[in-house]
Order: structure tokens, then sequence, then C-alpha cells
């Protein structure tokens, strides 16, 4: 009788999709010619086969071809003997019978997707009874059961067969052809948002990729995004989902017409329209009514939600989807609304995780804190990021070496790239410090700076908005106050608890201590570190890879001769250059253009 592998969520009598013809076919060809294997071994998984006999002889004929070993019947048949495997597939007849009923191996390769095609089909099986048993837990809430039973439909339409080796001649070609598209600037390496300056230097927005745009209030941070949105939508006709958390979705049109238009958003909402702008405005409203471009207004959506929505979006626009648009970070619903902090830190996570698994870049809008406003100069910088905070550059980071050693903060800066560097990191799931990769650091400028000390002595220099891990959750340390208690890393030197453990200190002090240039690392995973004994939080651009934050000056300044022009400043970009751009501001229509290039 013919041991088929256990499969679970079969349908009353009926067999499970197979093709065991295919499959004694594949293992015919691969015991009668030892190239055979090379074609299918990396397209071709074990458990894609539907008889346990055939994945163990398939699984010897494997492991035989990693070793640089013949695929032929007498070395399978030994391999299988000496591990007692022979009897279980059916002894030698069995192996025999397989050549015997095998013709050539011509067309192994084209076996092997038959039977790839067969597994799939009963992992969809499979998955709808995983789906069937998840109706029934009711101790779950029903958006991560929605979550749960689409991630497992999701993945089963990313399955792929894997590429095998490529030659380096045939990739060379490519590349050669893509530098010279790239170098006759006929394309970028990315999305191109057709903000001319912009995309030279980020190389267009790269798929996977979280973005960040921030700003203080009034600085064009919708105007901007929504500019981004209609390119991508009309220029390179790619759908976009936008989830408008502050303005409804019949603002936000309204927004797109005064700019299609060129109607002052004004006396578009109020209705005092010439005669002679009906004409361009119902070009506007045809023009905006074939763009893939839709839109979500409801209220404080959860990472959760937003994936499940954009998941359907893409599935129904035939996998096409061009950019997801989100107004505003802070309006976001967490899980955990007494620890906002930790809470918005695990949304961003969540939002690169959505990025790259859709494969579509996230721009997520974020407020600045009002910190710019105190400075003379208030053009934004990367501490100004409401969530984020630094440390001054004599802070001691311990590294997780044989040596003890620990290294200022500023000095990561020359480092990072040279080598790999870990620190300690609090699991918060566990409590314990775990090691953790950090993966950038940088500079945020002068900054009014604090001295937190702690009973035990332990000190700390840092900006007002730097979190720091309380039995309440993170806090900013302008948030704190005497007898508050914060983390901190039991004596490293105490070899028998290998600096893992965490206590409860009570802060004594927090006075002003002047300004300085102030530093922050990135680190993977956790998202915190160990810095002068202290356990600290970072910010929430870690998890972005392009952080870009607008400035008017005539916002501040009316009379400046820079009216109308918008400063694009690019604070972080994981893989290229930052610096400022410039854009033309229509304050009347809201709405950025590029500068007109002499």
């Amino acid at each position: 009788m013919v041991d088929l592998v256990k499969f679970q969520g079969n349908s009353g009598n009926r067999l499970p999709p197979q093709n065991i013809e295919a499959e004694e076919s594949i293992l015919g060809a691969i015991l009668l010619d030892p190239e055979a294997i090379s074609k299918v071994a990396d397209v071709l998984p074990k458990d894609a086969f539907s008889i346990t006999a055939h994945q163990e002889i398939y699984q010897a004929c494997l492991t035989l071809q990693l070793q640089g070993k013949p695929t032929d019947l007498m070395t399978v048949t030994t391999w299988l003997s000496d591990r007692r495997l022979l009897e279980k597939i059916g002894g030698q007849i069995k192996l025999a019978q397989l050549i015997d009923r095998t013709v050539s191996s011509v067309n192994v390769d084209l076996y092997a997707l038959l039977v790839v095609d067969k597994w799939i089909r009963r992992k969809l099986i499979h998955a709808g009874h995983e789906i069937a048993e998840l109706g029934y837990d009711t101790a779950t809430e029903l958006p991560e059961i929605l979550d749960k039973a689409e991630q497992s439909i999701f993945g089963l339409t990313q399955e792929r067969p894997q590429q095998g080796l490529v030659s380096i001649s045939e990739t060379l070609v490519q590349t050669f052809e893509t530098i010279e598209i790239y170098q006759q600037g006929l394309a970028i390496p990315g999305l191109p948002c057709d903000f001319y300056d912009l995309d030279a230097m980020t190389g267009g927005f790269q798929r996977s990729d979280l973005i960040i745009v921030a700003g203080r209030p009034s600085m064009g941070k919708t105007a901007f995004s929504i500019g981004v949105a209609y390119n991508i939508a009309s220029i390179h006709e790619l759908p976009v989902a936008i989830f408008s958390l502050e303005m409804s979705k019949e603002q936000l049109v309204q927004r797109m017409l005064s700019g299609e238009a060129g109607i002052e958003s004004n006396r578009l909402r109020a209705g005092r329209i010439s005669q002679n702008e009906w004409e361009p405005l119902s070009r506007a409203i045809a023009t905006l009514s074939e763009l893939p471009i839709f839109i979500d207004d409801s209220p404080n959506p959860t990472v959760t939600e937003i994936r499940s929505k954009c998941r359907r979006l893409q599935s129904e626009q035939g996998g096409k989807l061009g950019l997801i648009l989100i107004d505003y970070l802070q309006l976001m619903e967490g899980s955990s609304p007494d620890n906002r902090v930790q809470e918005l830190s695990r949304i961003t996570r969540g939002l690169k995780g959505l990025a790259r698994e859709l494969n579509v870049p996230i721009i997520t809008l974020s407020q600045l804190s009002r910190g710019v406003e105190s400075r003379t100069n208030k053009r934004p910088m990367m501490s100004d990021l409401r969530e984020s905070g630094c440390l001054t550059g004599d802070t001691l980071i311990p590294l997780v070496n044989n040596r003890n050693q620990q290294l200022p903060i500023r000095d990561f800066i020359d480092k990072i790239g040279k080598s790999r560097l870990k620190v300690w990191a609090v699991n918060e799931a566990t409590m314990m410090l775990e090691p953790a990769l950090v993966h950038h650091a940088f500079s945020t400028g002068v900054k009014p700076v604090f001295r937190l000390t702690t009973h035990d002595g332990r000190s700390l220099r840092a900006t007002g908005n730097h979190k720091f891990l309380t039995m309440a959750g993170w806090q900013p340390l302008d948030e704190l106050a005497n007898g508050d208690r914060i983390a901190i890393p039991i004596d490293q030197f105490q070899k028998s608890l290998q600096y893992f453990k965490i206590y409860w200190d009570e802060i004594i002090s927090i006075e002003a201590d002047g300004e300085e240039e102030v530093y922050d690392l990135t680190v993977d995973f956790h998202h915190n570190f160990v810095a002068n004994n202290i356990i600290v939080h970072n910010s929430i651009e870690q998890d972005a890879d392009l952080v870009i934050m607008l400035y008017r000056e005539e916002y501040y300044n009316p009379d400046t001769p820079d009216r109308g022009i918008a400063e694009v400043i690019i604070t972080k970009h994981r893989n290229g250059p930052t610096g400022t751009v410039k854009l033309l501001f229509d304050s009347q229509v809201t709405k950025f253009k590029n500068l007109a290039r002499r």
C-alpha cells in the first residue's frame, strides 16, 4: 500500500492533489542520469513529493549530490541501506521499478513543475483547514484572526521556485545594460516621484522602503505627499493607497482638485468659483477620476487593518501597488495605549515589515516636536522627530566583546561600516539583556541637555525628549521626576550574572546642563541600548530607510527673499546621500512644483 504523506485538511474520501507518475519519472531520471538532479534541486523541495518513500529517495539523492557523489542505483541503494531506510521505501524492487518506468531524463524539469503545482494545491487545502480552525478561536481578537487567515493565503501566492546559480557573465551583461540606461538618464534605480532634484538625490523611492516625511504644522507635509502620490498614479500608472487619518476623503479630494485645476483651495471649499474656472475644474475632475488612487479615511487604523486592506487592493489590481501613504503616524492605533512611546516603535516596525512584505514604498507623515520653535535656526533636524532624543558625545556605550570595552557614542560614527559593532539591548519580552547590532550612528546638532543622576551613582546627559525605560514603560526625560525608577543593568563585572539582568534604580536629580552636540544610534531589532550603564531608547526613525523633513522660511519670516520656496531636507538615507533640495510651493493651491531648471 502506498504510504502517503500525512495530510491535514482532506475532505471526505477524496485524495489530495498529487501526480505520482511525475514523481516517479523525476526519481527514475535522477537514478538514470547523474546530471538530472542539478536541473530540479533548486526548484523542487523534498516536501513537494506526496509519498513518504519518494521523499526519502529524493533526500538521499540531494545528500549524495551535496557530497559530490553519483546518484546512480548502487550509490542510492547503499545510502538508504546504511541508514536502515531501504525497506521503508519498498526495497531494491521499488528503486528498480522507478528506473524501469522512466524512458529518459529530458523533461525532468517540466515534471518538477507538475509536482510543485500539486504540492501548492495541497498547501491551499491545508490552509483552508487552518482558517476554519481559526474561526473557532473565540479567545483571539477578530482583526488578528482575519490577519492570520489572509496571511495563510497570501503566503501561498508568494511561493516561487528559487532561481539557481547564474553565470557572472550573464549578470554582468544585465548590470552593464542597467548602468547604461541610468547613465543615459533613461531611468533611475527606484520609483521616481517626479520631483527631479529629489529623485536625483534619492535615486527614486526604493520598493520595500519606509519613508518618514516630517515637519512642523503648515510646512506642507500632506501637500507634498499628495503630490508624490499623484505623480506615481498619473505618470507611472500605478495604484496608490492613501490612509487619511486627519482629513476626510472629501477634504483630501478637494485639495487634489485645487492643485489640479489651479483654483485657490479656500474659494473651492466655499464654492466661490468664477465662470472661467468651471472648465478647468471639469477637466480636473475628469483627470482625477481616471487615476488609480484609493482613499481610506477610517479613524485610527492599526497596522493589521492597513495590511489587510493593502493586500486586498494589491490582489485586486493584479499584483500592482505603487505606494502606500499614511497621514499621519501619531494618529495610528496601537495595541497598548498606556505606553505610547513603545507602541509607536512597534507601529513603525510593523510598517517597515509591511513595506517588505508587499514590496512597495510606504510614506508615513510625522509631526516634529515644539523644540524647533525655541531655536533661532528653525530648520528641522533628526532629533526633532517627536519620539526621538539624543545623548552627549562623551556617553559611554558598552560593547559586546571579551574586553569589557566601552566606546564614546561620538566615536561610533567613524567605526560604523569598518567593523560590526554590537551593544547590549533589553528584550522587553524577557526583560533580559541581549546583544544587538548597531547599523547607524549620527550627530543631530547642538541641543539643550539635562543631567540625570540615580541613587546608585549612575549619570547620563541627554536631551529632554530621550526615552528611558521605567516601571511604567518608556518615558521621555522631560516627563520624569525625582523618585521615579529607571532600568539599570546589573553590574557587568559580576561574571556570574553575565550582565544579562536589570534592576530599577531611583532618580535623585535632573538638572539643566547647558547645550552640547548630541548623538544617537540605530540599533537592530530591540531599538534600545545601554548608555552609561542606563537603558535608553532610540527614535522612531530607526525603522525608516529615508527621512525627509520640510521647511519653509516664509512661515517664520514673511519678508524673506525665499518666498514660495520649500526646502526638502533629507536627514537620513540608508542607501545614499543626505542633503537639501528646493521646490516651489504654491500656497494658494497648496501644491509643490519643480523649480525651473537653468
